[in-house]
């Protein structure tokens, strides 16, 4: 999916985002029906049948021999008109985009390439069709490896990858990208980005901003700087398994930047800080403004994640720049700007309709919740004690300001660093006030490899539903939204199934994101009982990264 921010020079205010996570559940029993294979197709390639923001169908992988795909017999339903767009599958996990370069600029000048990192896809547009024939005929009749995996090749449907910029010239970039970072897990910085982006060419600008999940605009000094820049990093990992980046040309060519902060930098002007009103001199920073080093700075050892491509064009042509970008370790450092507690105030919930559970509900696509307590003294406000400080750091960035029920939560970091299970009370639907989640298995980050499989992403007035019976139809969860007073949805999709496959999975389209926003929180792990079943199948929904059907 491409996530392109529509921005305007000097506008740099963030509004709160949502998220949406996706979860396997690793090495837990299965419940009935519940199947791991599955549910892992059918959250990780949720929108496989969508590329480019949902343009691009689902593709079969039936590749015509070379010449064989110009001739539309309509024989083979299978096939696809030629195009000069190609879409590749089958990507090791570790690939970007100077690794499909690298392998398929034999088959002619490559005008474009759109990563697909958590599909382990890409879309590669070339100048002609007859280059793409040649890719398509070639990966049909033998193998062709990508950063050393056999990758897959058929037409796309598209003819032309959107971008934000309209030149066709692969040589006429913009000096200025367009970061998305998909997954972020950990908290995003100039400082991080810098580290990231500076070995590669001089950057002059950062700006890191929160409407559409997290992106950030990049800066370089020139513009063949941006080019290495893209072909180096595009698809690559800041952290292990997580803050994956999808890199775009944007549309502004320079960056206006009015503070130096963690969220935007000039590194022409370093010393450019925000003064107040009414305020003179600054007070004075024992360690500057800005650290020189991370290696001294608190943010303990470099660690190393990301080795650059072996082709020298994508590296400074500097001794010092080691063929490792060295990134910092996640810390707790106040200088991240992150929360420095694991307990999460909420404010702004319905008295009449959230409760502990459903406030777990929601909550629990961010990280482990531990405990619930909603505050007698303070009507309408709960505290929400999660697993580490990064969890909250997640849910305020995507669930603060959003609407619940005709209400608008504000969420931020409490004072506390623990709940304590003091004054429990009834809410007005009869539940307690306090709720202990730690040992539930519905939380979704309990081990690494099942915390890796969340995607994180804004919220979407379209749900991914799994572990779901195949029995259920659609008018029996059109049902289960009425009987329980939420809106129902407007399209609904059932994904193909593997035929030993014990549960079904799909999307659900609502009218709007705070319709979606309430069935996840009130339907979420539901339990759905089925005639002469021992066990009941428990309903997971979290949001998709598609913004429509």
């Amino acid at each position: 999916m491409s996530l392109i921010e529509e921005y305007e020079e000097g506008e740099y205010e963030r509004a709160p985002k949502r998220l949406k996570t996706v979860e396997v559940e690793e090495g837990e029993d299965l419940e009935e029906g519940e199947d791991s294979d599955s549910a892992s197709a059918g959250l990780l390639g949720d929108e496989e049948d969508v590329a480019q923001a949902g343009a691009e169908k689902r593709t079969h992988w039936s590749a015509p021999k070379y010449g064989s795909g110009r001739k539309d017999n309509g024989d083979d339903a299978h096939r696809i008109a030629p195009s000069p767009v190609v879409h590749v599958r089958g990507l090791c996990e570790s690939v970007v985009e100077a690794d499909l370069v690298e392998a398929l600029e034999k088959f002619g000048t490559i005008c474009y390439v759109m990563m697909m990192p958590f599909k382990r896809q890409a879309l590669v547009e070339f100048e002609g069709v007859e280059s793409a024939d040649k890719c398509v005929a070639c990966g049909a009749s033998e193998a062709v490896y990508i950063a050393g995996q056999q990758a897959f090749f058929n037409y796309s449907t598209s003819k032309r990858i959107t971008r934000p910029t309209n030149s066709d010239d692969p040589n006429s970039g913009n000096k200025v990208l367009l970061l998305s970072i998909q997954n972020p897990l950990y908290p995003i910085t100039t400082d991080v980005l810098y580290t990231v982006c500076n070995p590669i060419g001089n950057v002059l600008r950062i700006v890191i901003f929160k409407r559409n999940g997290i992106q950030a605009m990049v800066e370089f000094e020139t513009v063949q700087n941006a080019q290495k820049a893209k072909a180096a990093l595009n698809g690559a990992d800041i952290y292990a398994g997580c803050c994956t980046l999808k890199i775009e040309y944007a549309r502004p060519t320079r960056l206006n930047v009015i503070r130096n902060d963690n969220d935007s930098w000039d590194y022409t002007k370093p010393y450019l800080v925000r003064r107040e009103r009414g305020k003179g001199r600054q007070r004075q920073a024992i360690l500057g403004a800005h650290p020189s080093s991370f290696s001294d700075n608190g943010y303990g050892p470099h660690c190393p994640l990301l080795p650059l491509p072996s082709n020298n064009r994508y590296k400074r042509t500097s001794h010092d720049i080691p063929d490792v970008v060295a990134y910092p370790l996640p810390q707790t450092s106040s200088y991240m700007g992150h929360a420095s507690s694991s307990v999460a105030m909420v404010s702004g919930l319905h008295p009449a309709k959230m409760n502990c559970t459903r406030i777990f509900n929601l909550f629990c696509l961010y990280g482990n919740i531990e405990k619930v307590k909603f505050m007698k003294s303070v009507p309408g406000t709960a505290l929400v004690e999660m697993g580490d400080e990064y969890a909250v750091d997640r849910a305020i960035t995507h669930l603060n300001s959003i609407k619940v029920f005709t209400k608008r939560l504000n969420v931020c970091v409490s004072k506390q660093h623990a709940v304590i299970p003091s004054q429990v009370f009834e809410l007005e639907d009869g539940t307690s006030s306090y709720k202990d989640f730690a040992m539930t298995r519905n939380n979704r980050f309990t081990s690494a490899g099942q915390a890796s499989k969340n995607i994180i992403q804004p919220p979407s007035c379209v749900l991914h539903f799994y572990n779901v019976p195949p029995c259920v139809t659609e008018e029996e969860l059109q049902r289960l939204c009425t009987e329980h007073d939420v809106p129902g949805f407007i399209k609904f999709k059932v994904f193909d199934a593997k035929p030993c496959s014990k549960t079904i999975s799909g999307l659900l389209e609502f009218d709007s994101k705070t319709h979606a926003v309430e069935v996840l929180t009130v339907l979420n792990h539901f339990q759905i009982r089925i005639p002469n079943g021992s066990n009941p199948y428990t309903l997971k929904l979290c949001f998709s990264t598609s913004s429509h059907l």
